[in-house]
């Protein structure tokens, strides 16, 4: 059953501005080890893309937990990895807390990036389907 939706579209050229002036310290703030490894690519503009995307990922959870980031959620308490396959989020900390809490055992992600936008639409699910 759908329990929550949520959706977020970033601005990828903003995502590139916050790698070149914060860099490291933005970078390890938002990313988890694996985001940052996925991201490890050698072309600038794909490598905001991801990022970009990524954070898309994690403000649309935190729509869908409708809390943001307040309450202890952390960044990093979100991440967004792809196997093969669909790519996937894991909660950790105060998020997947909530996310218990509110009855979701899994989560369903889509991104998506053209035209200098990342877009990312999760949905929440728990109990029967």
């Amino acid at each position: 059953m759908i329990i929550t939706h949520g959706i977020d579209i970033t601005d990828v050229a903003r995502v590139a501005t916050m790698l070149e002036s914060h860099g490291d310290i933005f970078i390890n703030r938002c990313f988890t080890k694996i985001e940052q490894e996925a991201a490890d690519v050698s072309s600038k503009e794909i490598r905001a893309e991801r990022f970009a995307a990524r954070y898309a990922a994690k403000e649309a959870v935190l729509k869908a937990l409708g809390t943001g980031l307040s309450g202890g959620i952390t960044w990093v308490d979100i991440g967004v990895w792809r196997e093969d396959g669909p790519p996937m989020i894991a909660l950790t900390g105060r998020a997947a807390e909530i996310a218990e809490k509110q009855g979701i055992t899994e989560w369903r992600l889509s991104l998506s990036h053209a035209g200098g936008m990342a877009m990312a639409s999760v949905i929440g699910i728990g109990g029967n389907l």
